[in-house]
């Protein structure tokens, strides 16, 4: 099934902002809420206020197109690190708390439909997507920096307890959607304080 070109938002056609920009913009929000397999090209186009000749001037193919997406996806991730030091600096056990209260708050949104990473890992199981190797490096990293955070507030088992962390917050993304979200941040920070306690030394 594919999105209708009438059925998505036609916001992003605004005067002014560069097609590429445009582009970027609308096929985030359809990729993200419907699915990448779902859209197709020309409900992208007619989204962006553009067309298929344009879209495939700046992108060679949807497949290049879902790969840059998720590049911007992994950048916003990579600077909410940087954000959460800035908010909590000198303290990378607040830094870590607040990572998880961000965390539990995204898996209560009601508009949330996940990780877009994680939602693009299951869609594209191919490992020759260039989307692949962009998921892949963005999660590697995401870790990376979870564990460096969790090892300089001097909790034990740093690496384990970094597999915890994102082991719960991708199954609580699970249970918001098969099962609703009412409360569920509660019990994910809850939780997560439990395995705080666990690994102090």
């Amino acid at each position: 099934m594919s999105v209708h070109p009438r059925s998505v938002p036609n916001h992003y056609k605004a005067e002014g902002i560069p097609p590429r920009q445009r582009i970027l913009a609308a096929a985030g929000e359809l990729f993200y809420h419907h699915g990448i397999r779902a859209v197709g090209v020309e409900s992208i186009a007619e989204a962006a206020g553009t067309n298929k000749m344009t879209l495939y001037r700046h992108f060679e193919s949807k497949d290049e197109l879902v790969a840059e997406y998720l590049r911007q996806e992994a950048a916003k991730g990579e600077a909410s690190w940087a954000a959460l030091e800035a908010q909590h600096p000198g303290d990378p056990l607040a830094q870590v708390r607040a990572w998880l209260a961000a965390m539990a708050a995204h898996v209560a949104d009601c508009n949330s439909r996940g990780c877009a990473l994680a939602n693009a890992a299951v869609e594209l199981p191919e490992k020759d997507h260039p989307a692949r190797a962009v998921i892949e490096e963005c999660k590697r990293r995401h870790r990376d920096a979870l564990v460096g955070l969790c090892a300089k507030a001097g909790l034990t088992e740093p690496e384990m307890l970094a597999d915890e962390f994102l082991l719960l917050i991708e199954g609580a993304r699970v249970t918001a959607q098969s099962m609703g979200a009412d409360g569920l941040d509660a019990r994910l920070m809850r939780m997560s304080e439990a395995l705080i306690a666990a690994h102090r030394g």
